[in-house]
């Protein structure tokens, strides 16, 4: 008798719906560009750390949004300078996700569970991109909407550390939600710690809801989410609170085949900062209330549109945007006997529209891309009132003239393919940033340090040029050499030191003794030129390796306007970010990894004289597999417990990084 053959195994169609969207025409092939996968997401706690496996790409400050102060958390890509308010422009699926006051990332609202991955183009993405894309662009893509969980997390830690996040819902409807719990470090400690020094603790939560539908070919969705988080300042009695909305709608018919169709989007973004600052005494033993930035109501919100099409065997997108943004900082300051004495009002509205054409052609070994776009921007409304709190007696009432300008842009670049294993590429682009209501209008002061605004400020402008060269043989690599300048670029210049009155800016008031008065001004021009490399493959099948870095040489030109600054390096800029890591899977079921980054020296200040000397992490994680994409994971923050510095004060007083810390937890990913 013969056996029956077997029935055959059963299968199931998994259907994974994705946000409306429209095929890319192809041509950021022909720039810096770099993917950020869902694996590296997997592994890494926090987005913005994430995103910084591709060197260049960092948040103003040293430290991540583990521990960084709200206003601080803006990003950038190279290391020409970096700004509070970021230099680059971050979306996600099309609408863009900075803070309409300050220009800044919540990044605790950007769960990784929530995505698919980043793209990171390198270079002012003028073109489809928008104002903005000053240094770059990073496009983050949301998950696709499937029945059932699509992803989770959960996680301990040391210092009270707790965290969850999931993803999941049905073809037509995706849910994320996220919170976490850190009682946190203490960023100065050590002998210079005192009483004054506390932990930088923080509580987060965030819910987004997309709701989407196929209307006859018409693709639709609607998506909104709520985040606030609340931390402190690592100062007794410094501490923010960050929240807000966001909301987008999207229409689109891609074509059935390639590139074409349209794809039409409206989105609105609230946000209400709370900050408060203090004054330290020199021992580090007491601090006294310095200013309470008690609310910041700020509202944006925006369209874009675009059409693509073909020309033969060129492709082409023609789009337009704009953009608004308004709102108002409230705020207490000036303390006697330990009480607020005065109020300040400050804000305006700010506004952005252009139009653009892009094109690709992608034939044979050739890919050429070309873009041109002209914007409009305006700064208007602009008001500044203080006044006494126990009378009401206006003490300054400081509006300023509105302003408006037109800046076109562009960019060109061109691939041409040697053969399947090595290409070439060469590009050159323009792009601009108009700047935030925050730096407008808005003075802000850190421990002793007082900064001013300065309603007066022009949009930041970025020239480049860039030349690159890749392939794939026995691993994956590519390298690019570039050369920008930065025009105009938005700097906290120092005017004078404490104590007592700076004449040269009489309107900031009292400096204290330690303390240093900057204003946000447009300082000459920086000059960067720089490489880029990165590489990976594998050594066996149960081996992967990756390694990148990226080298800036930038220096300050002040001109007539900051001569002071002419040959210094920008604050916040290193010129060597270098990063590794390895995969490796010694048993089917365990997974080992560790990653490793460097930043070389850089400095605090404009002045250059607040040095941080150069510093690596050491993050390592194992994993255990339970079933296909299930995994119970040990992962070790900062392995050999390096001491980075983050930040120094006026008096060299160091700020330092994260100690040591273990976390463990349970990951799911499908």
């Amino acid at each position: 008798m013969v056996d029956a053959a077997p029935p055959p195994t059963a299968t199931v169609e998994v259907v994974v719906v994705y946000p409306p969207r429209l095929p890319p025409l192809g041509g950021d092939a022909v720039f810096s560009a770099v993917q950020i996968g869902s694996d590296i997401l997997k592994e890494t706690p926090r987005l913005d750390q994430a995103l910084e496996s591709a060197p260049g790409v960092s948040l103003f400050r040293r430290t991540t949004s583990l521990s960084a102060n709200p206003t601080t958390q803006g990003v950038s890509l190279r290391g020409i300078a970096g700004s509070g308010a970021g230099r680059a422009l971050v979306t996600l699926d099309g609408a863009p996700v900075t803070d309409p006051f300050g220009g800044w990332v919540i990044w605790t609202a950007l769960p990784s569970e929530g995505l698919d991955g980043a793209t990171i183009v390198r270079g002012a993405g003028a073109g489809p991109y928008g104002a903005g894309a000053l240094t770059g662009v990073i496009a983050l893509h949301e998950r696709g909407a499937r029945d059932g969980l699509g992803a989770m997390d959960v996680s301990a830690g040391e210092r009270g550390a707790y965290r969850a996040a999931v993803s999941g819902g049905t073809q037509s409807v995706l849910v994320t939600v996220s919170g976490e719990s850190n009682d946190g470090y203490t960023p100065v400690r050590g002998k210079t710690a005192g009483a004054a020094d506390t932990p930088l603790d923080l509580e987060d939560a965030n819910a987004a809801v997309r709701v989407q539908h196929d209307f006859n070919g018409v693709q639709a969705a609607a998506r909104a989410e709520v985040f606030e988080e609340r931390r402190g300042a690592g100062l007794l009695g410094a501490r923010s609170t960050a929240k807000g909305t966001a909301e987008t709608i999207t229409l689109a018919q891609p074509a059935s085949e390639g590139v074409g169709g349209w794809r039409l989007q409206a989105w609105t973004r609230t946000s209400d900062l709370a900050n408060t600052s203090v004054s330290v005494a020199p021992n580090r033993a007491t601090t006294t209330p310095a200013n309470n930035e008690f609310s910041t109501p700020a509202t944006g919100y925006g369209v874009n549109a675009a059409l693509q099409g073909h020309w033969g065997v060129a492709t082409w997108e023609f789009g337009a945007d704009a953009r608004w943004a308004l709102g108002t900082d409230h705020e207490l300051f000036k303390v006697v006997n330990n009480a607020y004495t005065m109020g300040r009002d400050a804000g305006g509205q700010t506004s952005v529209a252009g139009i653009y054409l892009e094109t690709a052609y992608d034939q044979g070994p050739w890919l050429v891309t070309g873009g041109a776009r002209i914007d409009e921007w305006t700064s208007t409304d602009a008001r500044r009132h203080e006044f006494v709190l126990a009378t009401g007696v206006t003490t300054l009432n400081n509006p300023s003239p509105d302003a408006s300008g037109t800046v076109p842009t562009g960019r060109i670049g061109v691939r041409y393919t040697i053969d399947p294993e090595l290409w070439v590429r060469t590009a050159a682009y323009a792009g601009f940033r108009a700047p935030t209501l925050n730096e407008l209008y808005r003075p802000f002061r850190v421990g002793n340090d007082v900064t001013e605004a300065n309603p007066l400020l022009r949009p930041e402008k970025l020239y480049g040029v860039e030349a690159g060269l890749g392939g794939d043989s026995l691993f994956k690599w590519q390298a690019t050499v570039f050369y920008n300048q930065l025009n105009d670029p938005v700097t906290n210049v120092t005017i004078g030191v404490g104590p007592g009155i700076v004449p040269a800016l009489p309107i900031a008031g009292f400096i204290v003794a330690g303390g240093t008065l900057r204003q946000r001004q447009n300082a000459g021009e920086i000059d960067a030129w720089g490489l880029e490399a990165d590489a990976n493959g594998d050594v066996t099948s149960q081996l992967s390796w990756r390694t990148a870095l990226a080298y800036t040489h930038a220096r300050v030109d002040g001109g007539s306007s900051a001569p002071q600054l002419t040959g210094l390096k920008p604050a916040q800029t290193p010129a060597w970010t270098v990063t590794g890591g390895l995969d490796w899977r010694p048993m089917e079921k365990l997974t080992l990894s560790s990653s490793v980054r460097y930043v070389s020296t850089q400095y605090d200040d404009d002045q250059n004289t607040r040095r941080l000397p150069p510093g690596a992490e050491w993050d390592a994680r194992g994993a255990w597999s339970l079933a296909p994409g299930e995994e119970v994971y040990v992962a070790v923050d900062n392995l050999a417990d390096a001491r980075i510095s983050t930040g120094k004060t006026a008096d060299f007083t160091d700020s330092w990084s994260e100690p040591r810390t273990f976390r463990i937890g349970f990951s799911y990913r499908r």
